[in-house]
Order: structure tokens, then C-alpha cells, then sequence
């Protein structure tokens, strides 16, 4: 994000807020969801519910 110019703050911000909702969460270990990823958390849920039906 440092790397090219921003015309506002609030572009700036929109960025940050899309790169932290796109790519940080989505890697970070969850202490709620037993230190997994909520990547590796859904793929646990979502499959016995579909081995199920």
C-alpha cells in the first residue's frame, strides 16, 4: 500500500479496510475457532454438512 500515491484519505482507508477484510482475516488463527483459520474452519464445518445430505 506504500508503494503509489493516494488522491485521499478516504481512498487510503478503503484500501486498507478491503486489504484487512481480503487478505488478514482471512489468514489470521482465530482464538474462538480453536486457533484455525476461518478458511480451515469453514472447510471443517461445511463438510460433514454436505457428506450428510
Amino acid at each position: 500500500m506504500d508503494r503509489r500515491r493516494w488522491r485521499t484519505r478516504e481512498e487510503l482507508r478503503i484500501a486498507i479496510v478491503i486489504w484487512i477484510e481480503r487478505t488478514y482475516h482471512r489468514r489470521r488463527r482465530q482464538a474462538g475457532l480453536d486457533r484455525l483459520t476461518p478458511i480451515e474452519f469453514e472447510a471443517i464445518m461445511t463438510t460433514p454438512a454436505s457428506q450428510a445430505a
